[in-house]
């Protein structure tokens, strides 16, 4: 086993109140009192009467750690200085011990800090680089600095990476700071959590002393964060040691006024910001299981066939934030809403582009109308008409296109192509319940349901009604005759339901008269 790290001349805690180090950011000391605190526990540090009492307020634990912790969970309020103790750990670690020792000739120790996204990642960033250069013997270290990196004097770098587990394998890792971890995006993974730990950990498996540090406030009762508090806080013998604590706990300079105005408008919600509590109110909406047995295997998409009726529904976009989507399905003989293609178009893009694009892919598919968002305003229906296809708003909202798509999945009654994001998207959909009971389907803050949006679209379309299949029988003169596959349709079958030909669905079946009746006949499996 490689050597431990040497012992640091100083500790952080000393480090906090040195004027020549860090003093100057930490004058008020009154308000960091909770933050020393919970930096005593994390590195084995003697802790005096007022620090045991927050650390066991905010740990739920007896008797203080004697040696330094290797993972520990912040779960701490909005604006109660996270951010900022993440940069001062990093730097700490980074600049205040020597990890020569134990790496390889060659080898660069990483002090890596995940940010949820590249504007959370330049805030951390920005800290880092106020407290490295204006510390004169700590700006000395430098070696070389770009926007996310900063190399440092004894092998050691600290760089700022975005919430992505592609990203950070092949590093030799002495610490992995990981901030608002709750709030990871999942357009490309619908659990980064879990998978950027499971990276993390061979990456510092080598070096001893290693940290593993997340830091958040709490959402909803599911991830990485959720399962650590659950399983770790409070408890003596946890492995991990789990920090809960509301703002001002940490932060009293937050006026209690901003808070209290935030649970008046929204208490559920002021209670996750502010209060360190898990959200009750949201749940996950669709279950992974229902998700993967609707899912094909083989082909991720599925060419038009001859004589198959298709449905299509856009999600637009401007081009700037949100991708644009596109889904195009059909109904089976046997009832199921099969979605034959999925497309999307990341931003940045010209709006125009795209909607030449999607149309010319819908007229591949002999679809001349398609449905879509009623919010994005006239410019599709313009755009889409000027390209020969009609656009017509959804009746529905997200929310009731999503629950459709719940009843579908779960019933099996649906065929989903087997893409990464779109399952990711799925998975990552919230239903909240409002004060007043009513249920909001939507994706999580800071994520993205563009894809799912456009596919919960299309099987509401293929769902919405009954459709018959083509050659089934025709209208004569107000006498419904049997075609050549009625009888496959009709057998087994006790119940009846009613139907009225479509000529632009279904133009195997003749009209002859200008008001047709509803037809009633017995269909095996199908219902209004």
């Amino acid at each position: 086993m490689k050597p431990s790290p040497s012992d640091p001349p100083v500790t952080i805690l000393d480090a906090m109140g040195d004027p020549n180090l860090f003093g100057p950011w930490f004058r008020d000391s009154a308000t960091w009192s909770a933050w020393r605190a919970f930096l005593a526990a994390l590195f084995g540090l003697p802790m005096d009467d007022g620090m045991a009492e927050h650390y066991h307020r905010c740990t739920g634990r007896s008797e203080p750690p004697a040696a330094p912790q290797s993972e520990a969970c912040l779960v701490v309020g909005r604006r109660g200085g996270k951010s900022f103790i993440l940069a001062l750990i990093a730097v700490y670690l980074a600049t205040c011990r020597d990890w020569r020792p134990n790496l390889s000739p060659g080898e660069r120790g990483t002090v890596m800090v995940i940010a949820t996204d590249r504007r959370q990642a330049r805030v951390i960033f920005r800290y880092i680089v106020a407290l490295i250069e204006g510390v004169p013997m700590l700006a000395a270290l430098i070696e070389r600095a770009t926007n996310e990196t900063i190399d440092l004097a004894g092998c050691i770098s600290i760089e700022v990476h975005t919430a992505s587990f592609r990203t950070i394998r092949g590093y030799t890792v002495v610490a992995a700071l990981l901030d608002e971890l709750a709030f990871w995006p999942t357009d490309d993974s619908a659990n980064p959590d879990a998978e950027i730990m499971a990276a993390l950990r061979p990456a510092m498996a080598t070096v001893p002393g290693a940290m593993l540090l997340c830091a958040s406030s709490p959402y909803a009762r599911r991830g990485e964060l959720w399962r650590t508090y659950r399983e770790h806080h409070g408890r003596v013998d946890a492995p991990v040691l789990v920090w809960n604590a509301p703002t001002r706990t940490m932060n009293p300079s937050v006026p209690q006024s901003v808070i209290d105005a935030a649970y008046e408008r929204d208490p559920a919600s002021a209670a996750a910001e502010y209060g360190a509590e898990f959200r009750r109110d949201i749940e996950a909406f669709l279950a992974r299981e229902a998700i993967e047995s609707c899912q094909r295997s083989g082909q991720l998409e599925l060419p038009p066939v001859a004589g198959t009726s298709y449905l299509a529904f856009v999600d637009p976009s401007g081009g700037s934030n949100d991708s644009m989507t596109l889904a195009i399905g059909h109904r089976a003989p046997d009832g199921l809403a099969v979605i034959d293609v999925v497309r999307e178009r990341r931003p940045p893009f010209s709006p125009e582009s795209v909607v030449e694009e999607f149309a010319a892919l819908l007229k591949s598919y002999r679809v001349s109308k398609v449905t879509g968002d009623r919010y994005a305003g006239e410019w599709p229906r313009e755009r889409f008409t000027v390209h020969g296809v009609s656009y017509d708003p959804a009746a529905k909202v997200k929310s009731d296109l999503y629950l459709g798509l719940l009843a579908a999945m779960n019933s099996g009654r649906v065929e989903i192509p087997a893409d990464a994001r779109l399952a990711a998207q799925f998975l990552a959909l919230e239903r909240r319940t409002a004060r007043g009971g009513r249920d909001s389907i939507d994706h999580a803050p800071g994520g993205h349901d563009d894809l799912a949006n456009a596919a919960a679209g299309v099987v509401s379309l293929l769902t919405g009604r009954a459709r018959m299949p083509w050659l089934l029988g025709r209208m004569r003169n107000g006498i419904w005759e049997d075609g050549p596959g009625v009888r496959a349709y009709v057998e087994g079958f006790n119940g009846l339901i009613g139907y009225t030909p479509d000529p632009e669905l279904e133009p195997a079946v003749e009209r002859q008269e200008p008001e047709q009746e509803p037809v009633f006949y017995p269909v095996e499996g199908w219902s209004h």
